[in-house]
Protein backbone atom coordinates (compact mmCIF):
# COMPACT_ATOMS: atom_id res chain seq x y z
CA UNK A 1 0.00 0.00 0.00
CA UNK A 2 0.91 3.16 -0.52
CA UNK A 3 2.29 4.87 2.49
CA UNK A 4 0.80 8.40 1.26
CA UNK A 5 -2.02 7.26 1.29
CA UNK A 6 -2.61 4.65 3.65
CA UNK A 7 -0.40 4.57 6.64
CA UNK A 8 0.71 0.99 7.48
CA UNK A 9 2.48 -0.69 10.58
CA UNK A 10 6.45 -0.66 10.06
CA UNK A 11 8.25 -3.43 10.34
CA UNK A 12 11.39 -2.53 12.30
CA UNK A 13 11.66 -5.40 14.98
CA UNK A 14 14.05 -7.75 15.17
CA UNK A 15 14.17 -11.09 17.38
CA UNK A 16 15.63 -8.83 19.79
CA UNK A 17 13.36 -6.34 20.21
CA UNK A 18 10.70 -8.43 20.28
CA UNK A 19 11.64 -10.96 23.19
CA UNK A 20 12.36 -7.88 25.53
CA UNK A 21 8.98 -6.47 24.31
CA UNK A 22 7.50 -9.87 25.26
CA UNK A 23 9.75 -10.11 28.91
CA UNK A 24 8.89 -6.29 29.78
CA UNK A 25 4.86 -7.27 29.50
CA UNK A 26 5.98 -10.17 31.48
CA UNK A 27 7.82 -7.97 34.05
CA UNK A 28 9.51 -11.24 35.87
CA UNK A 29 11.05 -9.04 39.19
CA UNK A 30 7.42 -8.24 39.99
CA UNK A 31 7.43 -12.36 41.60
CA UNK A 32 9.48 -10.23 44.25
CA UNK A 33 6.45 -8.06 44.95
CA UNK A 34 3.94 -11.11 44.76
CA UNK A 35 6.62 -13.55 46.57
CA UNK A 36 5.28 -13.01 50.31
CA UNK A 37 1.36 -14.48 49.39
CA UNK A 38 2.55 -17.05 46.82
CA UNK A 39 5.21 -18.93 49.00
CA UNK A 40 2.06 -18.75 52.20
CA UNK A 41 -0.17 -20.07 49.86
CA UNK A 42 1.61 -22.73 48.35
CA UNK A 43 2.94 -23.46 51.95
CA UNK A 44 6.76 -23.13 50.91
CA UNK A 45 6.50 -24.97 47.38
CA UNK A 46 6.58 -21.98 45.35
CA UNK A 47 9.71 -23.21 42.62
CA UNK A 48 7.75 -26.43 41.90
CA UNK A 49 4.16 -24.42 41.76
CA UNK A 50 6.18 -22.02 39.09
CA UNK A 51 7.39 -25.65 37.18
CA UNK A 52 3.92 -27.25 36.66
CA UNK A 53 3.16 -23.33 35.58
CA UNK A 54 5.72 -23.14 33.28
CA UNK A 55 4.81 -26.85 31.61
CA UNK A 56 1.06 -25.94 31.19
CA UNK A 57 2.38 -22.34 29.53
CA UNK A 58 4.73 -23.94 27.10
CA UNK A 59 1.49 -26.01 25.36
CA UNK A 60 -0.44 -22.77 24.60
CA UNK A 61 3.07 -21.34 23.89
CA UNK A 62 3.32 -24.10 21.41
CA UNK A 63 -0.25 -22.75 19.95
CA UNK A 64 0.60 -19.52 19.90
CA UNK A 65 4.46 -20.71 18.06
CA UNK A 66 2.26 -22.96 15.09
CA UNK A 67 -0.88 -20.43 14.20
CA UNK A 68 1.37 -17.18 13.61
CA UNK A 69 3.39 -19.04 11.31
CA UNK A 70 0.08 -19.45 9.30
CA UNK A 71 -1.44 -16.22 10.14
CA UNK A 72 1.44 -12.83 10.54
CA UNK A 73 -0.70 -10.86 11.79
CA UNK A 74 -1.50 -8.12 14.22
CA UNK A 75 -5.08 -9.33 15.58
CA UNK A 76 -2.98 -12.20 17.17
CA UNK A 77 -5.61 -14.82 19.44
CA UNK A 78 -8.79 -12.32 18.11
CA UNK A 79 -7.41 -13.81 14.07
CA UNK A 80 -5.99 -17.27 15.13
CA UNK A 81 -9.99 -17.63 16.13
CA UNK A 82 -11.54 -16.39 13.45
CA UNK A 83 -9.56 -17.89 10.45
CA UNK A 84 -9.47 -21.28 12.01
CA UNK A 85 -12.25 -21.67 13.71
CA UNK A 86 -15.32 -19.37 12.99
CA UNK A 87 -15.53 -15.24 12.13
CA UNK A 88 -18.16 -15.17 15.08
CA UNK A 89 -15.73 -16.96 17.46
CA UNK A 90 -13.01 -15.30 16.22
CA UNK A 91 -14.69 -11.62 17.56
CA UNK A 92 -15.66 -12.84 20.75
CA UNK A 93 -11.76 -14.43 21.66
CA UNK A 94 -10.70 -10.83 20.67
CA UNK A 95 -13.44 -9.30 22.38
CA UNK A 96 -12.32 -10.89 25.61
CA UNK A 97 -8.50 -10.59 25.00
CA UNK A 98 -9.20 -7.06 25.10
CA UNK A 99 -9.81 -7.53 28.90
CA UNK A 100 -6.51 -8.61 29.45
CA UNK A 101 -4.16 -5.76 27.27
CA UNK A 102 -6.58 -2.87 28.01
CA UNK A 103 -6.38 -3.26 31.53
CA UNK A 104 -2.58 -4.58 32.22
CA UNK A 105 -2.04 -0.60 32.10
CA UNK A 106 -4.43 0.18 34.95
CA UNK A 107 -2.84 -2.53 36.98
CA UNK A 108 0.58 -1.24 36.34
CA UNK A 109 -0.03 2.42 37.25
CA UNK A 110 -2.30 1.12 40.14
CA UNK A 111 0.53 -0.59 41.55
CA UNK A 112 2.86 2.02 40.66
CA UNK A 113 0.97 4.86 42.46
CA UNK A 114 0.36 2.85 45.64
CA UNK A 115 4.41 2.29 45.73
CA UNK A 116 4.91 5.69 45.36
CA UNK A 117 2.55 7.09 47.48
CA UNK A 118 4.06 4.72 50.27
CA UNK A 119 7.27 6.42 49.20
CA UNK A 120 5.90 10.29 49.00
CA UNK A 121 2.67 10.37 51.52
CA UNK A 122 2.15 14.01 50.74
CA UNK A 123 2.02 13.33 47.06
CA UNK A 124 -1.92 12.06 46.31
CA UNK A 125 -2.33 8.69 44.65
CA UNK A 126 -3.76 10.69 41.70
CA UNK A 127 -0.76 12.61 40.65
CA UNK A 128 0.77 9.25 40.27
CA UNK A 129 -1.97 7.90 38.34
CA UNK A 130 -2.29 10.37 35.89
CA UNK A 131 1.67 10.79 35.44
CA UNK A 132 2.30 7.67 34.77
CA UNK A 133 -0.35 7.15 32.19
CA UNK A 134 0.61 10.37 30.07
CA UNK A 135 4.34 9.10 30.34
CA UNK A 136 3.26 5.67 28.54
CA UNK A 137 1.09 7.05 26.60
CA UNK A 138 3.38 9.31 25.02
CA UNK A 139 5.64 6.51 24.53
CA UNK A 140 3.59 4.30 23.10
CA UNK A 141 2.23 7.04 20.54
CA UNK A 142 5.57 8.02 19.10
CA UNK A 143 6.24 4.62 17.48
CA UNK A 144 7.15 0.66 18.51
CA UNK A 145 10.94 1.58 17.87
CA UNK A 146 11.17 4.06 20.91
CA UNK A 147 8.33 2.25 22.99
CA UNK A 148 10.49 -1.06 22.45
CA UNK A 149 14.04 0.87 23.11
CA UNK A 150 12.43 2.47 26.27
CA UNK A 151 11.70 -1.12 27.16
CA UNK A 152 14.54 -2.57 26.63
CA UNK A 153 16.33 -0.11 29.05
CA UNK A 154 13.91 -1.07 31.58
CA UNK A 155 14.38 -4.54 31.45
CA UNK A 156 18.17 -4.22 31.76
CA UNK A 157 17.39 -2.41 34.86
CA UNK A 158 15.48 -5.36 35.83
CA UNK A 159 17.51 -7.95 35.41
CA UNK A 160 20.44 -6.20 36.69
CA UNK A 161 18.14 -5.79 39.95
CA UNK A 162 17.69 -9.35 39.96
CA UNK A 163 21.32 -10.89 38.90
CA UNK A 164 22.36 -8.64 41.98
CA UNK A 165 19.71 -10.15 44.43
CA UNK A 166 21.37 -13.75 43.68
CA UNK A 167 24.33 -12.59 44.26
CA UNK A 168 24.29 -11.11 47.32
CA UNK A 169 21.74 -13.90 48.91
CA UNK A 170 24.15 -16.50 47.48
CA UNK A 171 26.92 -14.88 49.30
CA UNK A 172 25.19 -14.94 52.44
CA UNK A 173 24.14 -18.55 52.53
CA UNK A 174 27.55 -19.18 51.74
CA UNK A 175 28.50 -17.24 54.76
CA UNK A 176 25.80 -19.38 56.80
CA UNK A 177 22.56 -17.20 56.75
CA UNK A 178 18.74 -18.75 55.59
CA UNK A 179 18.93 -22.72 54.93
CA UNK A 180 22.84 -22.14 54.89
CA UNK A 181 23.08 -24.54 51.88
CA UNK A 182 22.92 -24.04 48.20
CA UNK A 183 21.00 -27.04 47.48
CA UNK A 184 18.27 -28.13 49.21
CA UNK A 185 15.13 -30.34 47.94
CA UNK A 186 12.53 -28.14 50.93
CA UNK A 187 11.37 -25.32 47.93
CA UNK A 188 10.49 -28.31 45.64
CA UNK A 189 9.04 -30.80 47.90
CA UNK A 190 7.27 -31.18 51.11
CA UNK A 191 5.32 -34.54 51.96
CA UNK A 192 2.57 -32.62 54.05
CA UNK A 193 1.82 -30.50 51.68
CA UNK A 194 -1.38 -31.52 49.80
CA UNK A 195 -1.59 -31.80 46.22
CA UNK A 196 -4.76 -29.91 45.87
CA UNK A 197 -3.39 -26.98 48.17
CA UNK A 198 -0.54 -26.54 45.58
CA UNK A 199 -2.72 -26.43 42.16
CA UNK A 200 -5.20 -23.73 43.35
CA UNK A 201 -2.04 -21.40 42.93
CA UNK A 202 -1.23 -22.32 39.99
CA UNK A 203 -4.08 -20.06 37.70
CA UNK A 204 -2.86 -17.15 39.79
CA UNK A 205 0.82 -17.82 38.65
CA UNK A 206 0.16 -18.84 34.90
CA UNK A 207 -0.52 -15.48 34.36
CA UNK A 208 2.94 -14.53 35.06
CA UNK A 209 3.96 -15.57 32.31
CA UNK A 210 1.64 -13.48 30.10
CA UNK A 211 4.10 -11.78 27.55
CA UNK A 212 4.47 -14.25 25.38
CA UNK A 213 1.36 -14.36 24.01
CA UNK A 214 1.37 -10.55 23.29
CA UNK A 215 4.12 -10.66 21.21
CA UNK A 216 1.77 -12.03 18.14
CA UNK A 217 0.14 -8.75 18.02
CA UNK A 218 3.58 -7.19 16.32
CA UNK A 219 2.99 -9.57 14.00
CA UNK A 220 3.17 -6.73 11.05
CA UNK A 221 6.03 -4.81 12.89
CA UNK A 222 8.47 -7.27 13.06
CA UNK A 223 10.99 -8.29 10.39
CA UNK A 224 10.47 -12.10 9.20
CA UNK A 225 7.44 -12.71 11.10
CA UNK A 226 6.90 -16.32 10.15
CA UNK A 227 10.92 -17.02 11.69
CA UNK A 228 11.14 -14.70 14.28
CA UNK A 229 7.96 -14.81 16.28
CA UNK A 230 7.99 -18.37 16.95
CA UNK A 231 11.18 -18.14 18.28
CA UNK A 232 10.73 -15.38 20.96
CA UNK A 233 7.82 -16.99 21.95
CA UNK A 234 9.55 -20.16 23.05
CA UNK A 235 12.48 -17.56 24.39
CA UNK A 236 10.40 -15.56 26.46
CA UNK A 237 8.24 -18.38 28.22
CA UNK A 238 11.25 -20.28 29.25
CA UNK A 239 13.27 -17.45 30.46
CA UNK A 240 10.40 -16.07 32.51
CA UNK A 241 10.07 -19.72 33.78
CA UNK A 242 13.70 -20.08 34.55
CA UNK A 243 13.48 -16.68 36.61
CA UNK A 244 10.40 -17.15 38.41
CA UNK A 245 12.05 -20.98 39.37
CA UNK A 246 15.46 -20.02 40.21
CA UNK A 247 14.66 -16.54 41.72
CA UNK A 248 11.96 -17.66 44.17
CA UNK A 249 13.94 -21.30 44.93
CA UNK A 250 17.13 -18.80 46.45
CA UNK A 251 14.74 -16.71 47.82
CA UNK A 252 13.31 -19.25 50.19
CA UNK A 253 16.61 -20.56 50.92
CA UNK A 254 18.02 -16.77 52.07
CA UNK A 255 14.65 -16.13 54.17
CA UNK A 256 13.58 -19.82 54.78
CA UNK A 257 10.65 -18.95 57.65
CA UNK A 258 8.25 -17.55 55.26
CA UNK A 259 5.87 -18.26 57.80
CA UNK A 260 7.08 -15.17 60.06
CA UNK A 261 6.17 -12.68 57.58
CA UNK A 262 4.03 -9.93 59.60
CA UNK A 263 2.58 -8.79 56.29
CA UNK A 264 3.42 -11.17 53.40
CA UNK A 265 2.12 -8.20 50.84
CA UNK A 266 5.22 -5.88 51.41
CA UNK A 267 7.64 -9.42 52.52
CA UNK A 268 9.90 -8.56 49.69
CA UNK A 269 11.14 -5.41 51.79
CA UNK A 270 11.98 -7.25 55.02
CA UNK A 271 13.51 -9.93 52.52
CA UNK A 272 15.81 -7.45 50.94
CA UNK A 273 16.96 -5.18 53.79
CA UNK A 274 17.78 -8.69 55.25
CA UNK A 275 19.80 -9.74 52.18
CA UNK A 276 21.67 -6.28 51.31
CA UNK A 277 20.73 -3.53 53.70
CA UNK A 278 19.48 0.40 53.23
CA UNK A 279 20.87 0.96 50.15
CA UNK A 280 19.93 -2.62 48.25
CA UNK A 281 16.20 -2.34 49.38
CA UNK A 282 16.03 1.20 47.75
CA UNK A 283 17.79 0.51 44.69
CA UNK A 284 15.60 -2.21 44.60
CA UNK A 285 12.70 -0.42 44.83
CA UNK A 286 13.40 2.09 42.37
CA UNK A 287 14.03 -0.59 39.72
CA UNK A 288 11.25 -2.93 40.55
CA UNK A 289 8.57 0.54 39.87
CA UNK A 290 9.96 0.25 36.47
CA UNK A 291 8.75 -3.10 36.02
CA UNK A 292 5.36 -1.23 36.00
CA UNK A 293 6.41 1.56 33.41
CA UNK A 294 7.75 -1.40 31.19
CA UNK A 295 4.57 -3.42 31.61
CA UNK A 296 2.39 -0.62 30.60
CA UNK A 297 4.01 0.57 27.68
CA UNK A 298 4.20 -3.35 26.38
CA UNK A 299 0.37 -3.89 27.70
CA UNK A 300 -0.69 -0.89 25.94
CA UNK A 301 0.87 -1.21 22.53
CA UNK A 302 -0.49 -4.89 22.34
CA UNK A 303 -4.00 -3.98 23.09
CA UNK A 304 -3.41 -0.93 20.88
CA UNK A 305 -2.65 -3.75 17.80
CA UNK A 306 -5.56 -5.47 19.02
CA UNK A 307 -7.86 -2.74 18.62
CA UNK A 308 -6.55 -1.41 15.14
CA UNK A 309 -6.76 -5.06 13.73
CA UNK A 310 -10.61 -5.19 14.65
CA UNK A 311 -11.01 -1.59 13.53
CA UNK A 312 -9.34 -2.59 9.84
CA UNK A 313 -11.79 -4.99 9.59
CA UNK A 314 -14.48 -2.66 10.42
CA UNK A 315 -15.56 -4.86 13.09
CA UNK A 316 -15.33 -1.88 15.55
CA UNK A 317 -15.62 1.46 14.17
CA UNK A 318 -13.05 1.94 11.26
CA UNK A 319 -12.47 5.34 11.49
CA UNK A 320 -11.37 5.42 14.98
CA UNK A 321 -9.82 2.12 15.73
CA UNK A 322 -8.80 0.99 12.44
CA UNK A 323 -6.76 4.80 12.19
CA UNK A 324 -2.87 4.93 11.72
CA UNK A 325 -0.80 8.32 12.77
CA UNK A 326 0.34 9.00 9.22
CA UNK A 327 3.08 10.58 11.11
CA UNK A 328 4.04 8.02 14.01
CA UNK A 329 1.99 4.99 11.81
CA UNK A 330 0.84 3.91 15.33
CA UNK A 331 -2.61 3.65 16.06
CA UNK A 332 -3.45 6.80 18.27
CA UNK A 333 -7.03 7.00 18.94
CA UNK A 334 -6.43 3.34 20.40
CA UNK A 335 -3.54 4.46 22.59
CA UNK A 336 -5.24 7.33 23.77
CA UNK A 337 -8.57 5.48 24.91
CA UNK A 338 -6.29 2.74 26.31
CA UNK A 339 -4.93 5.90 28.08
CA UNK A 340 -8.43 6.67 29.47
CA UNK A 341 -9.30 3.27 30.35
CA UNK A 342 -6.26 3.08 32.21
CA UNK A 343 -7.41 6.39 34.09
CA UNK A 344 -10.17 3.57 36.25
CA UNK A 345 -7.05 3.06 38.75
CA UNK A 346 -8.74 6.34 40.12
CA UNK A 347 -11.88 4.82 41.20
CA UNK A 348 -11.64 0.79 40.38
CA UNK A 349 -10.04 -1.48 42.83
CA UNK A 350 -7.86 -4.41 41.58
CA UNK A 351 -9.72 -7.20 42.75
CA UNK A 352 -11.69 -5.90 39.74
CA UNK A 353 -9.10 -5.26 36.74
CA UNK A 354 -7.71 -8.62 37.88
CA UNK A 355 -10.38 -10.71 37.61
CA UNK A 356 -11.01 -9.30 34.14
CA UNK A 357 -7.85 -10.34 33.12
CA UNK A 358 -7.47 -13.39 34.46
CA UNK A 359 -10.95 -14.51 32.51
CA UNK A 360 -9.79 -13.18 29.36
CA UNK A 361 -6.42 -14.41 29.06
CA UNK A 362 -8.03 -17.95 29.69
CA UNK A 363 -10.79 -17.50 27.63
CA UNK A 364 -8.40 -16.72 24.73
CA UNK A 365 -5.95 -19.74 25.27
CA UNK A 366 -8.74 -22.03 25.39
CA UNK A 367 -9.65 -21.40 22.19
CA UNK A 368 -5.89 -20.75 20.79
CA UNK A 369 -4.78 -24.60 21.52
CA UNK A 370 -8.17 -25.58 19.44
CA UNK A 371 -7.72 -23.26 16.89
CA UNK A 372 -4.49 -24.83 16.45
CA UNK A 373 -6.38 -28.40 15.67
CA UNK A 374 -8.63 -26.51 13.81
CA UNK A 375 -6.33 -25.25 10.94
CA UNK A 376 -3.77 -27.91 10.47
CA UNK A 377 -5.08 -31.18 11.66
CA UNK A 378 -9.11 -30.78 10.11
CA UNK A 379 -8.48 -28.02 7.62
CA UNK A 380 -5.38 -29.07 6.44
CA UNK A 381 -5.64 -32.69 7.16
CA UNK A 382 -2.03 -33.17 8.39
CA UNK A 383 -3.14 -36.29 9.58
CA UNK A 384 0.23 -38.64 9.92
CA UNK A 385 1.60 -40.09 13.06
CA UNK A 386 3.57 -36.96 13.58
CA UNK A 387 0.75 -34.20 12.10
CA UNK A 388 -1.23 -35.99 14.97
CA UNK A 389 1.01 -35.15 17.66
CA UNK A 390 1.67 -31.96 16.55
CA UNK A 391 -1.65 -30.97 15.53
CA UNK A 392 -4.04 -32.71 17.52
CA UNK A 393 -2.29 -34.53 20.76
CA UNK A 394 -0.05 -31.24 21.83
CA UNK A 395 -3.12 -28.73 21.17
CA UNK A 396 -5.23 -30.93 22.77
CA UNK A 397 -3.38 -31.20 26.34
CA UNK A 398 -3.21 -27.91 26.07
CA UNK A 399 -6.66 -27.02 25.61
CA UNK A 400 -7.51 -29.46 28.75
CA UNK A 401 -4.67 -27.83 31.00
CA UNK A 402 -6.60 -24.52 30.64
CA UNK A 403 -9.70 -25.60 30.33
CA UNK A 404 -8.81 -27.00 33.89
CA UNK A 405 -7.43 -23.53 35.10
CA UNK A 406 -11.13 -21.89 33.93
CA UNK A 407 -12.86 -23.91 36.64
CA UNK A 408 -10.60 -22.99 39.12
CA UNK A 409 -11.20 -19.24 38.83
CA UNK A 410 -12.97 -17.56 41.36
CA UNK A 411 -16.23 -16.65 41.15
CA UNK A 412 -15.74 -12.98 40.94
CA UNK A 413 -14.10 -13.81 38.04
CA UNK A 414 -16.55 -15.85 36.23
CA UNK A 415 -19.01 -13.34 37.00
CA UNK A 416 -17.31 -10.22 35.68
CA UNK A 417 -15.79 -12.02 32.71
CA UNK A 418 -18.85 -13.71 31.88
CA UNK A 419 -20.91 -10.19 32.21
CA UNK A 420 -18.35 -8.71 29.86
CA UNK A 421 -18.55 -11.64 27.56
CA UNK A 422 -22.55 -11.34 27.24
CA UNK A 423 -21.74 -7.61 26.12
CA UNK A 424 -19.94 -8.60 23.33
CA UNK A 425 -22.18 -11.52 22.76
CA UNK A 426 -24.75 -9.18 21.99
CA UNK A 427 -22.97 -6.76 19.90
CA UNK A 428 -22.27 -9.45 17.58
CA UNK A 429 -25.60 -10.02 17.47
CA UNK A 430 -26.36 -6.68 16.16
CA UNK A 431 -23.33 -6.18 13.92
CA UNK A 432 -24.23 -9.35 12.03
CA UNK A 433 -27.77 -8.80 11.62
CA UNK A 434 -28.70 -11.65 14.11
CA UNK A 435 -25.93 -14.39 12.70
CA UNK A 436 -27.33 -13.49 9.25
CA UNK A 437 -24.57 -12.45 8.04
CA UNK A 438 -20.53 -12.95 8.70
CA UNK A 439 -18.69 -10.05 10.75
CA UNK A 440 -15.64 -8.78 7.95
CA UNK A 441 -12.71 -10.30 8.13
CA UNK A 442 -9.15 -8.95 7.34
CA UNK A 443 -7.91 -10.30 4.31
CA UNK A 444 -4.23 -11.75 4.75
CA UNK A 445 -2.47 -10.23 2.03
CA UNK A 446 -3.25 -6.56 3.86
CA UNK A 447 -0.94 -8.18 6.98
CA UNK A 448 1.60 -9.27 4.86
Amino acid sequence: MNQTSTPTLKRSLSLKYVVFFGLTFMAPTTMFSTYGVAVTSTNGMLPTAYAIALIVMLFTAYSYAELVKAFPNAGAAYTFAQKSISPHLGFLVGWTIILDYVFSPMISSLLNAIALHAMFPSVPMSVWIISFIVIITIVNILGIKLAANFNTILLLLQVFSFVLFLILSIKGIFAGRGAGTLFSTVPFYDSHIKVPTLLSIIPILCFSFLGFDAVTTLSEETKEPRKTLPRAIYIITLIGGFMFISGTYVLQLIYPAFQSFKNPESAYIDIAMYVGGNIFTSVFNAIGLTAAFASAVASGTSASRILYAMGREDVLPKKIFGYLSPKYRTPVFNILLIGVVALSALFLNLTTAISLINFGALFAFFFVNLSVIAHYFIRKKQRSFKGTIQYLIIPLIGTALIGLLITKLDKHSLLLGGTWLLIGFIYLLNLTKMFRQLPPELGLEEAH
